[in-house]
């Protein structure tokens, strides 16, 4: 069963700052502590990444997966669709911006779906850890 959580927080940087760092995914391991690695695998024809292999820890063990991204509700939004991965069925999420006094409301939703059930406190405790860390890591990243 796909579960859905959100975080969201203010992020004292304009949009466009926030924007450049999304996108860049080549850059994610120096700033997003859990992924490794990221590998552009195709990008859309005004240059952007559409397709995005990744490599990451996650419960204690490394994980490779990739995701597709959809840019049809830029600048406001970008989401991703879980393409292929080895510990998960579903991994679908989104960043959505407002620009807010000269910074930007961040929203950030995740669907998982583990291909090993895990008890219901254990998979609250990952999902929670997931969206803490990624939007703390982007704030940090965006104001530094």
């Amino acid at each position: 069963m796909t579960e859905r959580a959100a975080q969201t927080t203010l992020i004292n940087a304009p949009l466009d700052k926030c924007w450049s760092i999304v996108l860049d995914f080549e850059n994610y391991p120096n700033w997003a502590k859990d992924v490794k690695e990221a590998t552009v695998l195709s990008r859309d024809d005004q240059g952007r990444a559409t397709r995005v292999e990744y490599r990451a820890s996650a419960l204690g063990r490394s994980t490779h997966y990739t995701l597709e991204y959809n840019y049809s509700e830029v600048p406001t939004r970008l989401s991703w669709t879980l393409v292929d991965g080895d510990i998960m069925r579903a991994l679908n999420g989104a960043y959505s911006f407002v620009e807010i006094d000269g910074g930007t409301q961040v929203f950030y939703e995740l669907d998982i779906e583990l291909v090993v059930p895990l008890p219901g406190f254990v998979k609250r405790r990952a999902e929670a850890r997931i969206l803490i860390e990624a939007v703390k890591e982007l704030k940090a990243r965006a104001e530094s």
